[in-house]
């Protein structure tokens, strides 16, 4: 090969190296890892993930507030009587929010339960026990039954002692049905959607 050809070959290698390392340098900025920048994605993904649980928490107070709304209710007392006016869920029952044996439970009013019925899971939490087994109708089928008694029941200012009271088993759920063993106990009538408890004294 003629002397002049392979200086020209260097000088066109030389060259194209020049041109690469250029080309490298001048890439364009958006494409090159910006460590800010990823700590700014890694950031927001963050902020989106805290926003989304405060949503889905908000969400559950507001379905947990139409379904009870009475987690405090309007209570009045004075010397000759104790009343507690609930207002009336979205889904048309009565819902509230109270005790049994100082634990905080919510009942829902129910004027066709003979007794105050306790699901089975909650038994041992509100300090239970167990008494003569029975069967009870309800509009799932036939189940068995516990006769119980629960020494404090309160809603508000209106407060029962020894009330009867029953433990299902198989009843789903954490809502306890207050039946007639504490409604025959009180005066209670309803107008509009609103429902006055009255205990006298």
């Amino acid at each position: 090969m003629p002397m002049n050809q392979q200086d020209n070959n260097h000088k066109n290698t030389d060259q194209n190296n020049i041109d690469n390392i250029n080309s490298f340098d001048n890439q364009d900025p958006d494409n090159q890892y910006d460590p800010a920048r990823s700590t700014g994605n890694t950031m927001m993904i963050i902020a989106w993930i805290i926003a989304l649980v405060l949503m889905t928490s908000l969400f559950g107070i507001l379905e947990e507030k139409q379904n009870n709304p009475n987690q405090q209710p309007a209570s009045y007392k004075d010397s000759a009587y104790s009343e507690v006016i609930l207002v009336r869920n979205r889904y048309g029952h009565y819902v509230t929010s109270g005790e049994i044996n100082n634990i905080e439970s919510v009942f829902m009013i129910d004027t066709g339960a003979t007794y105050v019925a306790i699901p089975g899971e909650l038994e041992k939490k509100l300090g239970l026990q167990r008494g003569q087994s029975f069967y009870s109708h309800t509009a799932n089928g036939t189940s068995r039954s516990y006769e119980t008694t629960i020494k404090k029941l309160a809603i508000g200012d209106i407060v029962l002692h020894n009330v009867e009271a029953s433990i299902a088993p198989n009843m789903e759920g954490d809502e306890i049905l207050l039946g007639m063993s504490v409604l025959n106990q009180l005066e209670y009538h309803q107008k509009g959607n609103q429902l006055t408890l009255r205990q006298t004294h």
